[in-house]
């Protein structure tokens, strides 16, 4: 058991080559189940999303339990929301095969997406392309997990009920239809609790959905270090910090 658990804490936290190639590795698999997780939506029902919900599953509670037998201190990281995060999704990938009454938990796969931000830590330590375009690229994860999230909900409370909501496309063009308010009303939601779902995404849709907009194309910050005080966040016409007052030079290309 100790040679395990010191494999383990070699591939997960030292520096070398090998345990680096793990890490990327993983990171990858992280990259493909976000994928995964999108996609699938499009394919409800098909045997090969039920194998692939196991494989995930699977490999999900694996990398779980390997992280939870070399956590110190051990709440920390079950209290971790990415952490529980996954704790749901393996339980939305696994329990359905139980029975289609636990296929609701379909809906708690989107929590995954909250991987994302882990990843673009990871990224952004190493490329710089993500460190320098972090804001806008935050922005736009956050858009797209807001638009998957109101569309997981809306399809898996209509899919069956619903002869407007067949499929995850028709969720989504619902979705879209309604978070900008256009309403094109040839896609409704049926029921008390789905017109109520409806009501909930109008009001995101006037409100967040046109806030992340504004920041994926015009982020309010730009990260440039001050020589003198070290901030990094700056409005992005400023010529001055506000920390400290000196005068600095944020590069623009002409564009904003």
């Amino acid at each position: 058991m100790k040679n395990y658990t010191q494999t383990i804490e070699f591939l997960y936290e030292s520096s070398e080559v090998k345990a680096v190639r793990f890490r990327y590795a993983l990171l990858c698999f992280d990259l493909l189940m976000l994928a995964y997780l999108v996609l699938s939506s499009f394919f409800y029902g098909s045997s090969l999303t039920h194998f692939l919900d196991v494989f995930f599953g699977i490999a999900i509670l694996l990398d779980f339990l390997a992280r939870l037998v070399i956590s110190k201190p051990l709440m920390r990281y079950l209290l971790n929301p990415i952490t529980l995060a996954d704790v749901i999704v393996i339980f939305s990938l696994l329990l359905p095969m139980v029975g289609e009454n636990l296929a609701f938990l379909r809906i708690a796969r989107m929590f995954r997406l909250l991987r994302s931000y882990h990843v673009m830590d990871h990224l952004a330590k190493d490329i710089p392309y993500f460190q320098k375009h972090r804001d806008i690229i935050v922005s736009s994860l956050n858009l797209f997990i807001f638009v998957f999230v109101m569309t997981a909900l809306v399809f898996e409370t209509q899919v069956g009920k619903n002869p407007n909501i067949t499929n995850y496309l028709d969720a989504l063009y619902f979705t879209i239809a309604t978070l900008t308010t256009t309403g094109f009303g040839d896609v409704t939601m049926q029921g008390s609790s789905g017109k109520l779902i409806a009501v909930l995404i109008m009001i995101f849709g006037v409100s967040l959905f046109i806030r992340l907009i504004q920041t994926v194309f015009r982020p309010h910050k730009v990260r440039f270090e001050c020589k003198h005080c070290a901030l990094y966040l700056h409005d992005r016409d400023a010529s001055h910090c506000k920390h400290c007052g000196n005068t600095i030079a944020i590069p623009d290309d002409g564009l904003n």
